[in-house]
């Protein structure tokens, strides 16, 4: 996916009425760690990587070079830490994407 699209797609999804009403509570609803990070679940990124393989390599284990997964609806917008609120991106899209989060 080009960084345009990705753009277009998060500044939809931002001006949503969902992403509006959600803009209040920012971050505050997300789990916390003692170090103050957004709380992640392995398990759901584990299953995740099971139902869908690296694209790299297509290990659905490990590394996957070039990719990272990512969060359709950023957890700190209220996105579900669940495999279905994630995807595969390629770590320039993700550069691209977190500028505008």
């Amino acid at each position: 996916m080009n960084r345009l699209l990705i753009l277009m797609i998060i500044s939809l999804v931002l001006a949503s009425p969902l992403a509006q009403a959600q803009s209040s509570t920012y971050g505050s609803t997300c789990e916390r760690d003692s170090h103050g990070h957004i709380k992640r679940s392995l398990e759901a990124k584990h299953e995740f990587k099971r139902e869908n393989p690296c694209p790299a390599n297509g290990k659905a284990k490990g590394r996957c070079e070039g990719y990272i997964v990512d969060h359709v609806v950023p957890l700190k917008r209220g996105g579900a830490d669940l495999p279905e609120n994630m995807q595969w991106q390629t770590v320039e899209d993700s550069r691209a994407k977190d500028a505008v989060e």
